[in-house]
Formats: C-alpha cells, structure tokens, sequence
C-alpha cells in the first residue's frame, strides 16, 4: 500500500523544493540590495528582512528535506514570507541605485 502514495509523495517534496528555491532566491536577492533601499521607499530594514527571508529559506530547506506536509504552517509562512517580499518589497528597492544616488541630478552625475 505504500508504493500508491509515490507519485503524490514525490510530488509534494518537487513543490517543497521548488518553494525553497523561491525562499532562497529572495534571501540573495535581499542581500544584494543597498541598506538604504529598503528605508528610503518606506519598507523594513535590511536586516529584518535577512533575519525573516533567513529563517524563510531554512524552514523551506528544512520542510523540502525532511518532507514536511505541504499543509504544516511553518513552510507555508516561509513561502508567504518570499512571496510577499518578492511581490511587494524588490519591485521598490530593485529600482534604488546601489550608489545611494546622492551625485546625481535629473538628467545624470552632476
């Protein structure tokens, strides 16, 4: 009777592993940014976001290695917590220049 649950087993650790991908590609992706992007269009701090994205990315590792039901809490709350940084959050920092723009003006460097 186990071998009847593989093909739904495996398809749960593929969305498992795809959603760690996700958790960790907006770990990095949050690396990357300046610090100051993150204050100067209204969102949390840089280091919050690592600290939330962090704990994302392992709870996903974690519920993709081990197997965790895709209905536990803990990997579904990671993935929102990408989700919503992916959605909300990079649109607005990704657009802030890594220099901090402070010798620019309208039309280019000063």
């Amino acid at each position: 009777m186990l071998g009847a649950y593989t093909p739904l087993r495996d398809f749960f650790l593929a969305l498992g592993l795809a959603a760690f991908v996700v958790e960790a590609w907006a770990f990095i992706d949050a690396i990357t940014r300046p610090g100051q992007a993150f204050v100067a269009t209204g969102k949390q701090t840089k280091q919050l976001w690592l600290i939330i994205l962090g704990v994302a990315a392992v709870v996903g590792l974690a519920g993709a290695v081990y197997g965790v039901g895709p209905t536990s809490i803990l990997p579904v709350a990671a993935f929102v917590a990408a989700a919503i940084y992916l959605a909300d959050v990079r649109p607005k920092v990704k657009d802030f220049p890594k220099n901090g723009g402070s010798s620019s003006g309208p039309y280019g460097p000063w």
